[in-house]
């Protein structure tokens, strides 16, 4: 009876804190702009092709897989949860066992599963420590982002050998004829761990059992909260990132509804929106509350894998943008401002903006090709941020590099981004064998 009043508060305590930390993640979001988005069946399948299919990451096909060996078989194991929370509530052993021959296939499934979590988080902490894959040792993965994924991966190595073991010396244990424990026969995999325990006491098996039950039970509930302070958010973030991500053309901006309306005005053509220029009290974006919450969800969606940044032009040849770290300075920046934001509202200001962390140097290096963003396995869209950036700092601040003032001077004065008026375009055409007309 104190195991599962134990067990009970344990559960329902860390469930508390998860949804309580979503709940505030949700309401950081919603600082930022709101977006309207059409909803669809096209999104869905966008989710089971992209989020659980795992299709972007299958381009590499070898890291693809080892990838969703990780993302499915932590899923899949951890469907084993329903039983050990039953048996937990209830003071039960194999509360499933009544499958009869279904069950230990059932086991042999999750097993299998368990074993593919801990061959690919081993190659994966090898990648990342022995091998250092280049895009996991950028300047801005800094030591808390690689120890962090050196945790989860870590983490989950020793949930999925908890799970084995326990189902190893549940077996041996089964043999003393133990009323608690019910006769299911060997499992496909833990079954070759058995004569590690073998020539253990019952009392001495006992204890290996419920200590890997416990470890397995408390360190889920542990590291489902953890991933709410982590980059691993993005294992529950993900299937809504990918959603809501849009349809239009990569790398269409959006447009300002007042700048539209009047445009429409200029052209004689009916608008529905009766705002004007005069109403909109900024441009672009300075902060992350002036982005989309679109951006927001984005950021905290981010893996940190550094796909983006490995495949952008810009960073290949040494310029200073890197797209995953505007992606990661928007998410600390919303989690340092988000508190006093939320109670605060649009009237929260403490003196800094994102454009402190992030420089207009980054910004202006962006050719805005799309690399990032076509790369990205969570359909996370790093140019979008750019572009609001880059929008504040042209319209509200008049900044711009050299070349770009030009352009706008020249299409200001002569209609055309060229330095020519429109009379003398065709002035190189006079020599030449045809005329102009």
């Amino acid at each position: 009876m104190i195991e599962q009043i134990v067990f009970t508060l344990a559960f329902v305590s860390a469930f508390g804190l998860f949804f309580y930390r979503l709940y505030r993640i949700y309401k950081y979001i919603k600082i930022a702009k709101p977006l309207k988005l059409k909803f669809g069946f096209k999104r869905v399948a966008r989710v089971l092709k992209i989020a659980i299919a795992q299709s972007k990451i299958f381009k590499n096909p070898l890291v693809g897989l080892l990838h969703a060996f990780v993302f499915w078989g932590f899923i899949i194991v951890n469907v084993e949860m329903l039983e050990i929370t039953i048996d937990g509530v209830f003071g039960t052993h194999r509360s499933l066992s009544f499958l009869g021959d279904i069950y230990p296939m059932m086991i042999a499934v999750f097993e299998l599963f368990a074993l593919s979590v801990i061959i690919a988080c081993v190659i994966f902490l090898g990648r990342r420590n022995i091998i250092k894959l280049k895009r996991f040792w950028n300047k801005e993965m800094t030591t808390w982002p690689r120890s962090d994924a050196n945790i989860i991966l870590i983490t989950e190595i020793l949930l999925m050998c908890s799970v084995l073991i326990m189902n190893a010396t549940d077996t041996v244990i089964q043999s003393f004829g133990n009323e608690h424990y019910p006769k299911v026969g060997a499992f496909l995999v833990s079954g070759y761990l058995t004569p590690l325990f073998s020539g253990m006491s019952e009392s001495t098996l006992i204890f290996i059992e419920r200590f890997c039950w416990w470890f397995h039970i408390i360190g889920v509930l542990i590291f489902m909260n953890y991933v709410t302070f982590s980059k691993h958010l993005h294992i529950f973030f993900s299937f809504f990132n990918v959603y809501y991500s849009k349809f239009s053309p990569l790398g269409k901006m959006m447009n300002i509804p007042c700048v539209t309306n009047e445009v429409k005005i200029m052209l004689n053509l009916p608008s529905a929106d009766p705002c004007s220029i005069e109403q909109t009290n900024q441009f672009g974006a300075k902060d992350a509350q002036d982005l989309y919450w679109k951006n927001l969800l984005d950021a905290f969606s981010c893996t940190e894998c550094g796909r983006c940044t490995s495949v952008c032009p810009a960073n290949i040849t040494g310029k200073k943008l890197s797209p995953r770290k505007i992606v990661m300075d928007l998410r600390d920046r919303v989690e340092e401002i988000g508190p006093k934001a939320v109670k605060q509202g649009n009237n929260f200001n403490d003196g800094k903006s994102l454009l402190d962390q992030i420089s207009t140097e980054e910004l202006w290096a962006c050719t805005t090709c799309n690399a990032c963003v076509q790369e990205c396995p969570v359909n996370i869209d790093p140019l979008a941020i750019i572009l609001e950036l880059r929008r504040f700092l042209v319209l509200e601040k008049g900044s711009a590099p050299g070349p770009i003032n030009a352009v706008f001077a020249n299409i200001e004065n002569n209609g055309a981004p060229w330095q020519y008026s429109a009379d003398d375009r065709m002035l190189w055409a006079e020599e030449l064998s045809f005329k102009s007309k």
